[in-house]
């Protein structure tokens, strides 16, 4: 059984099986230049200081979400263009193109007699001098302004690109410190811009492979209670833990569906490795596939309807695509090399892996239906790629010395940017829109 459980815990961490692009830069030319302006208010005195005080740091905030796109060039903000309540509805456009902006983000943030707050944002096309988007957001007191700001973030991002928001949303990873022959970790979660950050586990027992419910409510992970792998729940809002089976199953490798009300996972029998279903609240899985070797790092289609997979069923590591009842499956991956970890895109276009070879570790991105392969990193230490809300971003892991960081790689060539996270990290997961 120890040596069962070696074997587990290896290949979990992506060694089971045995173990570029153009250099644009985010902000070049063909990105989209963008006004925000400080936010400002109808509020007035005391109270009007501290909400224009608010907005500054909100209008700081999207300018930084905005900034770590390669879609977007944000100008500087700069507290002199203030502007008054009713230009927020009707800004001086010629101004704008002037500074060379091609569109503008105006807002306002309003107290209410409840402690909440009121934001409206606006996105303008500044060459056409017409709307392009608003929307109003109530919150609460406290930081919930982020959130506020991450979804006029979002609101910009997609009226001016017309995919998907990736900002009011929440990543997880396994956090990484100590020495090497004594390494601590512990799953963490933090907002997508690193703030809110926070550990879910103690560090006093080995975990692996945090994944994200859709809305970022809950967390499914693989820990090692009693000395065995099994799949646990976390309930973000109340950190109450449960595991995910009754019983003393060996499971790993979760992912929820797309709707969250299913996990899909590997269970063992003996030597051999199989995909699983059953529902996120618990019950009795439903085997998908019946083949020697090792099945295991299901992902979901955006749909539901499909489930990829690695597989040595062939004799080496590769992807395999197969409907969610389990019927239908059949290898994607023909590339001469050996296949991990895949991630179905949230708009169903691609499925990140894991690629290996001689050379090393390289994170690329394949049509379902195996045509059209792209590797997009040089490696030689990169794997565990995780989509970005918005389909057009990855999070991946990088090898560094003794221990790895968390990389952001977007689909446009550029290189990739290291996040900033408090010690090492890897095996990271990016969650959808939180609401």
């Amino acid at each position: 059984m120890t040596q069962l459980v070696v074997r587990i815990s290896l290949g979990i961490a992506g060694l089971l099986l045995s173990a570029a692009a153009s250099a644009a830069q985010p902000g070049t030319p063909a990105a989209t230049v963008i006004a925000i302006p400080p936010i400002t208010t109808p509020d007035t005195g005391v109270k009007g200081n501290e909400m224009l005080g608010l907005g500054w740091q909100a209008t700081q905030l999207i300018a930084a979400d905005l900034r770590q796109t390669s879609e977007m060039m944000p100008l500087p903000p700069n507290r002199k263009d203030y502007y008054s309540y009713p230009e927020v509805t009707a800004p001086t456009f010629s101004k704008w193109r002037a500074a060379g902006a091609k569109a503008l983000v105006t807002g306002f943030v309003q107290s209410r007699s409840d402690g909440r707050l009121t934001f409206g944002c606006y996105v303008y096309d500044v060459e056409k001098g017409r709307e392009l988007g608003r929307k109003g957001f109530i919150v609460g007191g406290g930081d919930d302004w982020r959130r506020a700001a991450h979804k006029c973030s979002g609101l910009a991002y997609t009226a001016i690109t017309g995919a998907p928001s990736m900002f009011d949303t929440r990543i997880t990873y396994v956090a990484e410190s100590g020495s090497p022959d004594a390494r601590v970790k512990r799953i963490a979660v933090m907002d997508s811009d690193g703030y809110n950050h926070s550990y879910l586990t103690a560090g006093d027992t080995i975990v692996l492979t945090p994944r994200m419910s859709p809305k970022g409510g809950r967390l499914a992970y693989v820990g090692f209670t009693g000395g065995k792998p099994e799949v646990r729940i976390v309930d973000l809002a109340s950190s109450q833990q449960r595991p995910l089976l009754d019983g003393d199953s060996i499971s790993f490798a979760p992912r929820y569906s797309p709707d969250g009300t299913r996990i899909v996972f590997s269970m063992m029998l003996g030597a051999n490795s199989d995909i699983y279903v059953a529902p996120a609240t618990g019950g009795i899985p439903q085997r998908l596939t019946t083949s020697p070797g090792i099945d295991t790092d299901p992902s979901f289609s955006p749909d539901g309807s499909k489930i990829v997979f690695e597989s040595d069923r062939g004799g080496s590591q590769q992807l395999y695509v197969m409907n969610s009842d389990g019927s239908n499956q059949r290898r994607i991956s023909f590339g001469g090399a050996w296949y991990a970890s895949p991630d179905w895109s949230p708009d169903g276009e691609w499925i990140a892996f894991t690629q290996r070879t001689t050379a090393g570790r390289r994170i690329g991105i394949i049509k379902p239906d195996g045509t059209d392969e792209k590797i997009l990193t040089s490696g030689p230490a990169d794997e565990g790629p995780s989509w970005a809300a918005s389909s057009r971003e990855l999070i991946f892991q990088r090898g560094a010395g003794n221990g790895s960081a968390l990389f952001r790689l977007s689909l446009d060539g550029s290189e990739p940017r290291q996040m900033s996270i408090p010690q090492g990290g890897s095996d990271p997961d990016w969650s959808g829109l939180m609401d």
